[in-house]
């Protein structure tokens, strides 16, 4: 029997496809590379496709035994999303009723999907736990909780079992430097800065220096990518168990300021780079920081990399090689 990794190739699937089949789990791999990489993929079998249309994934399940579905297709640029809102429901809401369906007709009924904090919206405290309102403040955050109430209600009506995961910030690389981050447009802090240490971008700048935080930059929880892939096969595991559905937040329920992480790139790269300070950017929280408690205590999670400085280490080893 074989685990399905939709979006397989981008960044976090791809490291959770290795994981996997480190374990000697078969895998298969179906991903469009709009956003993935064809070079990430150096496990399993890929099939290269594409969810808004159906007969694609339909042919996955009637070629492969598929016991499970791991669910990272979607797009993800929040300022995008609200330019383009019909581009995020069309692919991140409609394409996943394509998979569901796929799903249904072949009697696969384990799936554990790819969520995220921006769920919650702009929070009215932190840490960020899983009983809190979920009120998005963009389509990103709108489509994924779209999902989550779809698996809901799919899980009542016809017996699917789900695990959706609500991510805090990925970061990090395969601590072996095989795999790591690569984005276009590149919008995360961590490679943003790894950059300008490389002298790839002339500066990094910084969008608000006056927020109520420690040293006035925005703080955010940043979460390893392997630690992210554990918990995907944590909660394989769960469902494979037979235990109930659910949500869990994945975070190290600490924060790094914006500021901390460039002082961290500095340290590991031992080089300098300008810095410039910019006004704040609208929509960003002063401070994100989810609270795992769930995730620790059901699913056995306990993150592996939670130190700012190893996550950037990591980074900084892909970064230097990057082959994608």
């Amino acid at each position: 029997m074989a685990v399905l990794i939709c979006g397989g190739a981008g960044y976090i699937g791809s490291h959770v496809n290795k994981m996997l089949s480190r374990m000697g789990r078969e895998t298969v791999v179906f991903d469009n590379l709009v956003y993935g990489h064809r070079e990430a993929v150096k496990w399993g079998s890929f099939i290269e496709g594409d969810l808004k249309n159906p007969e694609e994934i339909e042919a996955v399940f009637e070629k492969y035994p598929i016991e499970a579905v791991m669910h990272f297709a979607a797009y993800a640029y929040v300022g995008e999303s609200v330019i383009e809102p019909e581009k995020y429901y069309r692919n991140n809401v409609a394409c996943t009723l394509n998979l569901l369906h796929a799903m249904r007709i072949h009697g696969c009924d384990k799936i554990i999907f790819s969520s995220t904090c921006a769920t919650y919206g702009e929070p009215e405290r932190v840490p960020i736990t899983e009983g809190m309102p979920q009120e998005p403040i963009n389509p990103y955050g709108k489509s994924k909780l779209m999902v989550e109430k779809i698996l809901e209600d799919y899980a009542k009506a016809y017996g699917l079992r789900y695990v959706a995961l609500r991510y805090f910030n990925a970061a990090g690389a395969d601590p072996e430097g095989e795999i790591g981050e690569s984005h276009d447009p590149e919008t995360h802090l961590i490679p943003l800065v790894l950059d300008a240490a490389s002298g790839r971008r002339p500066d990094i700048k910084v969008f608000g220096t006056d927020y109520a935080t420690r040293d006035g930059s925005c703080i955010r929880d940043y979460i390893h990518v392997n630690d992210l892939g554990s918990a995907h096969i944590l909660a394989l595991d769960y469902l494979e168990k037979g235990k109930e559905s659910g949500c869990f937040n994945l975070g190290n329920e600490k924060g790094t300021s914006v500021l901390e992480v460039i002082e961290a790139v500095r340290k590991v790269t031992g080089k300098d780079f300008p810095v410039t300070l910019a006004e704040r950017r609208p929509g960003d929280p002063a401070t994100l920081v989810g609270g795992s408690k769930k995730a620790r205590e059901v699913l056995g999670w306990e993150p592996e990399y939670g130190d700012i400085e190893t996550i950037v280490e990591h980074a900084w080893k892909w970064h230097q090689k990057k082959m994608f």
